[in-house]
């Protein structure tokens, strides 16, 4: 049933291992369903999620040997609107206030927003209470990509990162990436009411960074 609106989902992985690709997968995905996306990165620079989308639409044009794939691309891109913020120097209800002031302004009815490298530990108490109670007002899915600490323990008994246990509350889906073998897999540790971890059954070319069907 996917994410869900009204509901946040996180990404977490050590650095490098393919945070920022995967969720320009998912937006990706909604893009070729005509879904409206907000990619709101907190890099100092976007050139690379720009890159990330072209080539990861260039594989799937190829795979799916898409006719007409230049007019599909330059239909589905009116769809995505990236911006840029440094969560060091803005607050987070003043981010809300202009990705809504997009929406409502920009007359862009976005259904995904993507919260990509958005430190959770650093923010102030109740901002992912905040982003939540957004989400749920505009119908929104969202997003967040977080990147876990080098030093052991990575994960709880439970495969639950321990840096994420105390956000648990506000977390529908909580999906970790992890090196396994010549792959990257994804285990949800968190489904929304699901009790035990889900194994996706999807796995990550660390190469390549695009998403392999597992054998």
């Amino acid at each position: 049933g996917g994410l869900g609106k009204g509901n946040l989902g996180v990404l977490a992985s050590r650095k490098g291992v393919g945070k920022t690709a995967c969720l320009v997968h998912i937006a990706t995905d909604q893009l070729f369903r005509d879904k409206h996306v907000i990619h709101v990165s907190f890099s100092a620079k976007v050139d690379h999620i720009i890159s990330w989308y072209e080539d990861i639409f260039k594989e799937i044009a190829k795979k799916r040997e898409l006719e007409a794939a230049v007019d599909i691309h330059d239909e589905i891109i009116k769809n995505r609107v990236i911006m840029n913020f440094n969560q060091q120097s803005i607050e987070t209800s003043q981010i809300l206030k202009s990705i809504n002031a997009m929406i409502r302004d920009g007359h862009f009815a976005a259904d995904t927003v993507i919260f990509d490298g958005f430190e959770i530990e650093k923010a102030e108490d109740g901002d992912l209470e905040l982003i939540k109670e957004f989400a749920k007002e505009g119908g929104l899915e969202v997003w967040f990509s977080v990147s876990l600490p080098e030093e052991e323990p990575l994960f709880n008994e439970k495969g639950i990162p321990p840096k994420l246990e105390s956000f648990l509350e506000n977390i529908a889906v909580l999906i970790t990436l992890r090196y396994s073998g010549d792959h990257v897999r994804f285990e949800a540790v968190k489904d929304h009411d699901e009790p035990e971890p889900v194994d996706m059954h999807l796995m990550l070319d660390p190469k390549t960074l695009l998403v392999a069907q597992e054998t």
